[in-house]
């Protein structure tokens, strides 16, 4: 009870002001939860995930569209294997995979013009491609998922491992020279540079050695290692890592000189197109092609995971290959509302 008249009116106005500044604050985490709500929408609509058989709806033969025609080409051109893994790693590791790589430039300021990128082989393939799918389904399929696909494709139409290719990237607008020379590792990167680099995408030090393991199919110019048999530190010197006998061999019989960039060279000699296990094999000999190669002896860890790849079965290289690869190919991918879907993989959009 309250002992007067001005209390109770005291008691009431307080009464009100508890009850106007509860009503108050649950307007406002009403509004809070909303407005958290309205932006878990738009960041679920931006941040989509891909998913195995995005286009089943949308564009239902567009898999098998891209598996056709590579398993029509790649048998009368097997070393397109190796260049498509190549353009698909290219891509990734700048701006994520959003066949920026792809791009054409004005100025020859993309991507495509830096030295990285000069000896990537393959555009016209995924052209022909990107042709195919936009006359079954206009402006449905990206070309970052055409390189994916393509990519897995030709690996597994060659006999090599299949990996799962989750669809739904979208493809970028913008393609930078000066990124590609900073993110794509050189064939003379030393270990700590692959390490930096390779982190920066989310990849760890198994990754890099077995996504170096690609290196077991394709070709090189003299010019990407020739500084290893010639001059290796500036003083007409030879790279003590590599092995001196077959140093020999690639001075007599391949790059003649150091000047040579036309000749070709194998990176895993004698069985260029079969996915193998031989490209370890070479590099535990020192018979690696690339700096970056004998890199991965430098470390303790890589170095163990070279031995143990090479010694264990080739069904269990090709499982742990497939993981690292998919990992690589969801490495900053554009979905949902992010990117575009350009209509020619060369050219932005009008």
């Amino acid at each position: 009870m309250y002992s007067s008249t001005r209390e109770i009116q005291v008691f009431q106005v307080s009464h009100t002001l508890v009850a106007a500044s509860y009503i108050h604050m649950k307007m406002r985490n009403q509004c809070n939860y909303f407005k958290v709500l309205i932006l878990c929408i738009l960041a679920a609509s931006t941040h989509a995930q891909l998913e195995l058989g995005f286009y089943t709806k949308s564009c239902p033969k567009a898999e098998q569209i891209v598996a056709n025609f590579v398993h029509e080409h790649i048998r009368n051109a097997p070393s397109l294997a190796a260049a498509l893994i190549r353009m698909h790693f290219h891509d990734c590791f700048v701006r994520g995979c959003d066949a920026s790589v792809l791009l054409n430039s004005t100025n020859q300021q993309a991507e495509k013009n830096a030295p990285p990128n000069l000896t990537v082989r393959g555009f016209d393939f995924i052209d022909r491609i990107k042709s195919l799918v936009e006359a079954e389904c206009p402006g449905v399929v990206s070309c970052a998922d055409i390189i994916a696909l393509s990519a897995r494709d030709s690996i597994a139409a060659t006999g090599g491992p299949y990996w799962k290719v989750p669809t739904g990237r979208r493809d970028g607008v913008v393609s930078n020279l000066l990124e590609a020379n900073q993110n794509i590792p050189a064939p003379f990167s030393n270990f700590t540079t692959l390490q930096t680099l390779f982190a920066n995408q989310g990849l760890d030090m198994k990754d890099l050695v077995l996504l170096s393991g690609a290196h077991t199919i394709g070709i090189s110019l003299c010019t990407s290692f020739s500084n290893r048999l010639y001059n290796f530190t500036g003083k007409g010197d030879q790279d003590p890592s590599l092995d001196s006998e077959y140093a020999k061999n690639l001075k007599t019989f391949k790059c003649k000189n150091i000047n040579d960039n036309t000749t070709i060279v194998e990176l895993d000699p004698g069985s260029r197109n079969t996915f193998d296990l031989g490209y370890y094999s070479q590099v535990v000999k020192r018979r690696g092609l690339f700096e970056s190669d004998s890199a991965l002896l430098t470390n303790s860890v890589t170095k163990a995971l070279v031995t143990q790849f090479l010694q264990g079965s080739l069904e269990n290289f090709y499982a742990e290959f497939a993981k690292s690869i998919e990992k690589m190919g969801q490495i900053k991918v554009k979905t949902g509302s992010q990117g575009v879907i350009r209509k020619h993989c060369a050219l932005v959009n009008n």
